[in-house]
């Protein structure tokens, strides 16, 4: 039986973390979380309950609910991926939309929703043998993680990839709204007091603006079968 590691993969939005480290824990037949889906389900309760809008955000109302809050992700057998659930509620699209991702960085930079979600995070790899993507992955959640890898792009490249993506799901979406989001989450992502995004000392650092997603895939499960081996 191979030995089982943690993988970290950590990077600015839309670098396509979720997208090859689902493919990486298929292929390994790991566990695969996206932890990034975990802030955008918190972010949406957020939302529904009217504790953050363009105007405000009501910190103190979230965190004294976060314990209502019960997320969990469950296979999708039409798409082979793993959905995101908030109170048994499938959310997975919802949690897609350029709105969400307007107010995401916002809800993640609260210490209160970190604790928490770190928490159940540290939990579900607490086995090794799980691929998770998001943030602080590296430098929070799996300091010792065998592999790290950081994961770049520029930004005009990043909102590309989004814009297309949304428009391929039907969404009435502006190039320059994109952009614009995708240089506001870089900035709020990097300069937040609580667990902010930055490459760990040990991490690999992959900048994939010119890289396809087979090129991107065999670099890292390259580096995955030297660590295991």
């Amino acid at each position: 039986m191979r030995k089982k590691i943690t993988i970290a993969i950590d990077g600015f939005s839309s670098t396509g973390k979720s997208t090859v480290a689902k493919e990486l824990a298929k292929e390994l037949e790991y566990i695969y979380v996206d932890s990034g889906a975990m802030y955008r389900a918190v972010t949406f309760y957020a939302m529904k309950n009217g504790f953050i809008s363009t105007d405000f955000f009501d910190l103190d109302s979230l965190t004294q609910n976060l314990n209502s809050i019960n997320l969990s992700f469950k296979l999708n057998t039409n798409t082979g991926n793993a959905d995101m659930y908030l109170n048994n509620i499938n959310i997975e699209n919802e949690i897609r939309t350029l709105e969400v991702s307007s107010f995401v960085s916002t809800v993640a930079a609260s210490s209160s929703v970190r604790k928490k979600l770190v928490s159940i995070q540290k939990e579900i790899g607490k086995n090794k043998g799980v691929v998770m993507d998001g943030r602080d992955i590296g430098t929070v959640v799996f300091k010792d993680a065998e592999l790290k890898i950081f994961m770049n792009a520029s930004a005009n490249t990043r909102a590309e990839r989004r814009f297309k993506e949304l428009i391929d799901k039907g969404q009435n979406v502006i190039f320059d709204d994109i952009l614009k989001n995708v240089v506001d989450r870089d900035y709020m992502d990097t300069t937040r007091e609580d667990s902010p995004l930055v490459k760990a000392n040990d991490a690999i650092e992959i900048d994939n603006s010119n890289l396809n997603r087979k090129e991107q895939f065999d670099i890292i499960l390259k580096l995955i079968e030297e660590k295991i081996n």
